[in-house]
């Protein structure tokens, strides 16, 4: 049987945790890991139309694809198979900068990604919880490598950034000093409690070159959705196979550092907290999760 996990861009974030886990399935499955247009969008829309049996998502996009809420043009029955991580997400500048906070970027030019891209959602989001109109600054809408090429040359102010480690953030670090912009008191607090798809998340000491504080910043729960017409036995297998491996997949690729705690928490705080925006988990996770002694 085939199995084909919806991912994003080459070398982005979703595609390296996606290859991880379709290595984790070869040996039973045929598994082809699918770059989507939109990533978290086009990997609901790869569900919906039967192209895919998994995909990528952060995980305040699938309540809208469950209720068919724009982009989605109609409900799509997705269902939660697992989390993936949580991850910071954050605006850097050049270290000779003269912005500091969020706030300062306000008549600036600064990257946002995609204006189809999930990531490019999240600065909308954030910005209106904070009161910030995209009036306020000029938001340049291109890609992450192209973003760390104009930021590095200084022709852009400040560019919004993907979870790390990511290679393009690494790469860019490597290039010239950098540093992470921080929330003002108050503002990441109103984020996570208006949010709730939010936890707070942070970027150690050391993450990158340029990061010599600890930063808190808004990290999205990443997930794995499936739908619920995909067989059980299939779903089952891969969220057996990812509660079995969590530690050497945290050991092997850093973006699932504290998989195994988050799995944890299924046993801690049950599964209404993996079950965003009423998008429940799937027959065949459930089982997994059971089998593996983490919901009664």
């Amino acid at each position: 049987m085939d199995i084909r996990i919806g991912t994003s861009e080459i070398n982005g974030t979703f595609h390296r945790q996606g290859e991880a886990v379709a290595n984790l399935l070869r040996e039973t499955y045929t598994v082809e890991t699918k770059p989507m247009t939109g990533s978290s969008v086009g990997s609901a829309l790869g569900l919906h139309s039967g192209e895919l049996q998994f995909g990528f998502s952060a995980s305040n996009w699938i309540g809208r694809a469950l209720r068919g809420e724009s982009p989605f043009k109609e409900p799509i029955a997705i269902r939660m198979a697992a989390p993936a991580n949580v991850g910071p997400m954050f605006f850097v500048v050049r270290e000779d900068s003269d912005l500091y906070t969020i706030d300062d970027m306000k008549g600036r030019k600064v990257a946002v990604n995609f204006a189809d891209s999930g990531m490019y959602q999240h600065t909308k989001t954030i910005f209106q919880i904070l009161g910030i109109s995209f009036d306020d600054f000029e938001p340049i809408h291109i890609g992450f490598s192209e973003g760390a090429q104009k930021l590095s040359a200084g022709e852009i102010d400040a560019q919004w950034q993907c979870p790390i480690p990511n290679p393009v953030m690494t790469e860019l670090a490597n290039s010239c000093n950098v540093r992470v912009l921080i929330y003002s008191p108050g503002q990441l607090e109103t984020v996570l409690e208006k949010a709730t798809f939010y936890r707070q998340a942070s970027i150690p000491v050391g993450a990158f070159r340029g990061v010599v504080k600890e930063s808190a910043q808004v990290g999205v729960l990443n997930v794995i959705a499936t739908h619920e017409r995909v067989d059980n036995t299939i779903v089952r297998d891969l969220v057996g196979g990812m509660i079995k491996n969590a530690n050497s997949l945290g050991k092997n690729l850093e973006l699932y550092k504290g998989l195994e705690e988050l799995f944890k928490e299924f046993k801690t705080a049950g599964q209404d907290l993996f079950e965003p925006g009423g998008v429940s988990l799937h027959s065949g996770a459930v089982e997994a999760y059971r089998e593996a002694g983490l919901l009664p």
